[in-house]
């Protein structure tokens, strides 16, 4: 797989956010209670993400490191006022429901992050990509987490009925407590496939070091 390939298929399971680099809650759990405002988070992040990412890359080398930071914090909050304005002038319902925590972006801390771990030590077009990545691993989440919560707490989808006349909504769900027991339950769920996987699919002997190959226990199991 080609290195553009690598770092945007990560973010899609390996590192999505916040199943496993576990960032982002704040606003997973405060916007999901319909799918269409994780989708719409989702796609705010996207933006800053991509394009903070390679604008740090690009500048990387100019960042005092003293001061890197709050420079980054810089590239962020400019970028989250152009998503601002956009929403207001396009999508002002939606961005009334999201409230404080669209400017909130700035401070989000997969932005800072991703600048921090990725972007400010790789190339434009790397770092596009793993912004990308991550940021779409990001929107996935948020979507089908809203999606979840506003099915079982509203009986709808992206507002429109999917639930049978006689269902009686758990209301629950679209309040705090099923905002983590959701994620909770799904954080399980993706542990409980990891370890799944890793057992059908073990490494080869010769692949191990000499002390395992030596043991076997963990391949032998």
């Amino acid at each position: 797989m080609s290195g553009f390939g690598k770092e945007f298929t990560k973010g899609l399971w390996r590192e999505i956010p916040p199943f496993r680099l576990v960032l982002g809650l704040c606003p997973t759990l405060a916007v999901t209670k319909a799918a269409d405002n994780g989708l719409g988070m989702g796609l705010a992040v996207i933006f800053v993400l991509v394009l903070s990412n390679m604008a740090i890359s690009a500048i990387r080398n100019l960042i005092p490191n003293k001061v890197r930071i709050a420079c980054f914090i810089v590239v962020a909050a400019s970028l989250v006022v152009m998503v601002e304005l956009i929403m207001q002038a396009y999508a002002y319902p939606l961005y009334q429901k999201l409230g404080i925590f669209v400017p909130l972006i700035v401070v989000n801390c997969i932005i800072l992050g991703r600048a921090e771990a990725f972007a400010a030590r790789n190339g434009v077009i790397d770092s596009m990509a793993d912004g990308l990545g991550i940021g779409l691993g990001y929107t996935v989440s948020l979507t089908f987490l809203g999606g979840l919560r506003e099915t079982f707490g509203a009986g709808t989808l992206f507002g429109q009925a999917v639930m049978p006349a006689g269902y009686q909504p758990l209301g629950f769900m679209v309040e705090a407590p099923g905002a983590f027991i959701c994620l909770g339950l799904l954080l399980g769920l993706m542990n409980l496939v990891s370890r799944l996987q890793g057992r059908k699919s073990p490494a080869s002997v010769s692949e191990l070091p000499a002390q395992c190959r030596a043991c076997g226990s963990c391949y032998r199991s």
